[in-house]
């Protein structure tokens, strides 16, 4: 008999920023490495004959994990076991979705079997190019144990022809947690379950409940349409910053805006939570252009949606959308005296890299490369 733990990656920033990953290859956040030591805790006494991961950094770095206790044995890599190519949706973020294909997100979430978009793969071909993978594993494996790493939707599409229950039934077949283990026992041709979403070692990483994050969603937003919205933006946030409006020039700073539009019409956003305005996002398109660098202007949410998890997905959508345009690295300014934003960003995994003062103050420039790095730290 064959045992394999089947174990969903840990928490990457994909999850932080509230978006369809797939393919999308982003780090592990500060509360995954906190899941893989745990998981790695947990697998310290087990014997292990051999480690076999999906090529998906998130997954590496968990099967990397697992390795801590087991030196001796190196990690195989299959791409059978990544997540499910998701094609356009690659890196979409889920309040947009919801708002402009929420009938297609809806059955992707609840009706898998039925889900399909054009460039995307389907969820049995999830199912078919992972279970003949898992099969080979326990194959070449007769007897021994082996940890497999992969997923949230490749383990269910596994376990939908395994336990033959439909994905709509998600009170019997639920999606796994970050890092929980599924222990499958193979025989004679056969594959039966065990435990199934154990995450029991998370116990002492868990945070407390606390508000349900919104998905928030952007819209393309013309600044000289609706000057008053962005100038009250801007100055919230300055005023937040700088304990005072003092040196403030809202028509310095629409205007600057006016151009960024101009420069590019994704440039500056409007973040609704629902229909409800939520905050916005303006980006620099032309500034470190030929550095290689891109710049945020403004990030800003409004007081009720910030500290409990909003803010990593407004810089998300300022990171990919860098991302997508070749740039190696993200830049912003921010007040050294905004102790709360700083701090913010530093989880982020902006690194500060030069300072300098005006009349409010010291002046911080910071920057996250794009790219791995070995810890964003996410939500504690």
């Amino acid at each position: 008999m064959t045992e394999l733990y089947l174990i969903r990656h840990a928490q990457a920033v994909g999850n932080l920023y509230r978006m369809m990953q797939g393919h999308w290859d982003g780090e592990v956040t500060r509360q995954g490495y906190s899941q893989i030591r745990a998981l790695a805790d947990r697998f310290r006494s087990i014997p292990l004959d051999a480690i076999v991961s999906s090529d998906l950094h998130r997954a590496a770095a968990t099967a990397d994990g697992i390795r801590k206790h087991h030196a001796n044995l190196s990690i195989r890599y299959d791409d059978r076991l990544r997540e499910i190519d998701l094609g356009p949706w690659t890196a979409c973020f889920f309040g947009d979705l919801m708002h402009e294909r929420e009938a297609d997100l809806q059955r992707f979430l609840n009706d898998g079997e039925n889900w399909k978009i054009d460039g995307a793969e389907t969820f049995a071909e999830v199912r078919d190019r992972a279970f003949r993978c898992l099969e080979e594993i326990a194959e070449a494996h007769e007897g021994q144990t082996v940890a497999v790493v992969s997923h949230g939707i490749t383990i269910r599409c596994i376990l939908w022809k395994l336990l033959d229950i439909r994905l709509q039934d998600t009170a019997d077949l639920p999606a796994c947690r970050n890092t929980a283990v599924t222990t499958l026992y193979y025989g004679n041709g056969r594959f039966h379950a065990g435990e199934i979403n154990d995450a029991e070692h998370l116990r002492s990483t868990t945070a407390p409940e606390g508000r349900k994050i919104p998905n928030l969603r952007g819209e393309r937003f013309d600044p000289a349409r609706d000057p008053e919205y962005y100038t009250c933006c801007y100055a919230d946030a300055w005023e937040t910053a700088h304990g005072n409006l003092r040196g403030f020039d809202p028509m310095l700073y629409l205007e600057r805006a006016k151009k960024h539009h101009a420069a590019d019409r994704n440039a500056v956003l409007r973040i609704f939570d629902g229909e409800k305005s939520a905050g916005l996002i303006d980006l620099d398109p032309e500034r470190g252009k030929e550095e290689g660098w891109g710049w945020i202007s403004l990030l800003y949410l409004k007081e009720e949606y910030r500290h409990f998890g909003c803010g990593p997905q407004l810089v998300g959508r300022a990171l990919i959308g860098y991302e997508k345009q070749g740039r190696s690295a993200v830049r912003l300014s921010v007040a050294e005296q905004n102790r709360g934003a700083v701090a913010f960003y530093e989880k982020n995994g902006f690194v500060c890299i030069e300072e300098a003062r005006n009349a409010q103050g010291k002046i911080l420039c910071m920057e996250r490369k794009l790219g791995r790095r070995e810890t964003v730290h996410g939500p504690d």
